[in-house]
């Protein structure tokens, strides 16, 4: 009965508009009193206790410094001068600056670990080119949308990070490598149909007019964008830091570019990025705390043992489950944030993949692959409505052409699923 309002009380706090975090805690806060009974007061106790233990790990110190990243690569200028030097090693013509747009995001996600930020970064510049080149507004926002969902694929990622936390045997560097593949390979799966779709409705018809940079010269002012996935992810494998540590060299490196080499960060501005990154990276640890109490409710009531029982015997066999997990989280991932979709549903999966013996890294990055399609699929989508707003178009027009990349992306997960080791290989490669 308690369990039972457990997910009740979540589920009516979060469609009467209390956010998710609240909702988790709220509602964990009230099963435990109700069930200690007489002693409810006591009880309430592990909520503080629980709170704390949700934040007090090692690795969540790496989030706001990822935040941060993004932050202020996105004002340093390091997005316009990889753009500037991947056009002019591609050249001009129908479909080549979609294809831009998605090469620069995939780049920029071995900077910075949030969408949202890479969005920004990379629709700031971006879609105001492809407009002036031809193309339609709400095409330019589906595919800077989706080009930036390969940012929490791609290491460094505050999705795996919090995986990470989530599951023993998942460790960050593990995860980092598993996932360089497989965000590679959405990468170049968007390219294929945005480039055939511009060219097929003759998008972009301005875009052969424009000049081509000069190779040197855009090569020369992109290095140190260039340069900064190889300290950051360089640096890590050598050994000199940890995922942590090298989340902070990210930080003063980004710094370095935008204050001393490109001079677009001004002290002045520092304040305005440490207090954008402050709020969301508060955001995001607040809500990781209140889910600690969600969980340890989920514990205390016995919940997951029952319902792990319930799926495993179901019935489908493991592809059957396997199917069924992959379907319900599309379909969540429409509606939940990334952060919030692991912290509530991998404590209730962590059973269901030990009793299938699913490797947790593999399993790591088909969920982060399905919460990446979540970013760029209507009606909640926050790399979309971060494009969507830089483009000033609504969501729905995107529904045409982001049909067409939420499929290509479909391909890579059920590629990943059939075969692990697109996953697997290169971790186990590094020994990790």
């Amino acid at each position: 009965m308690i369990a039972a309002l457990l997910f009740a009380a979540f589920l009516m706090m979060m469609l009467a508009g209390v956010p998710i975090g609240a909702s988790l805690g709220l509602a964990g806060a009230v099963c435990i009193a109700l069930a200690n009974g007489e002693s409810q007061w006591f009880g309430l106790l592990a909520v503080p206790q629980n709170f704390y233990a949700g934040l007090g790990k090692y690795p969540l110190l790496a989030i706001p410094m990822f935040v941060l990243v993004g932050s202020i690569f996105d004002r340093s200028g390091v997005a316009s001068r990889l753009v500037n030097f991947a056009i002019s090693i591609v050249g001009r013509g129908p479909g080549m600056l979609p294809l831009v747009a998605i090469a620069v995001a995939m780049f920029l996600g071995g900077i910075s670990g949030s969408g949202p930020a890479t969005a920004a970064a990379v629709g700031g510049v971006m879609i105001a080119a492809m407009s002036r080149a031809g193309y339609p507004p709400a095409f330019s926002a589906s595919v800077v949308g989706a080009a930036a969902a390969t940012d929490i694929l791609i290491p460094p990622s505050i999705a795996f990070i919090v995986y990470s936390v989530l599951v023993p045997g998942a460790s960050v560097p593990a995860l980092f490598a598993a996932g360089m593949v497989p965000g590679v390979m959405v990468g170049l799966a968007l390219m294929i149909p945005t480039v055939w779709l511009a060219r097929r409705h003759h998008m972009g018809a301005l875009e052969s007019t424009l000049p081509r940079p000069p190779f040197w010269r855009s090569l020369r002012e992109s290095i140190w964008g260039l340069a900064a996935p190889v300290v950051i992810l360089g640096g890590m494998r050598a050994g000199w830091f940890t995922p942590t540590e090298a989340a902070v060299v990210a930080v003063f490196y980004g710094l370095f570019v935008g204050m001393v080499i490109y001079r677009t960060i001004r002290v002045k501005d520092l304040f305005v990025i440490l207090r954008e990154s402050g709020e969301l990276s508060a955001v995001i640890l607040i809500v990781v705390a209140l889910a600690g109490i969600f969980a340890y409710s989920l514990s205390t009531l016995g919940v997951i043992d029952p319902l792990t029982n319930a799926i495993v015997n179901l019935g489908v066999g493991e592809y059957g489950v396997l199917a069924l997990i992959i379907l319900l989280l599309v379909v969540i991932g429409m509606f939940l944030d990334g952060v919030s979709i692991f912290l509530i549903f991998v404590p209730l999966l962590w059973p269901v993949m030990r009793h299938f013996q699913w490797d947790p890294v593999w399993f790591g990055v088909l969920l982060t692959l399905l919460v990446a399609l979540g970013q760029f699929t209507p009606p909640i989508a926050v790399n979309l409505m971060v494009s969507c707003r830089i483009a000033r178009v609504g969501m729905d027009e995107t529904v045409p052409w982001v049909l067409w990349l939420v499929g290509a992306m479909m391909l890579v997960i059920v590629a990943v699923v059939a075969w692990p080791a697109l996953a697997l290989w290169l971790p186990t490669r590094l020994g990790y």
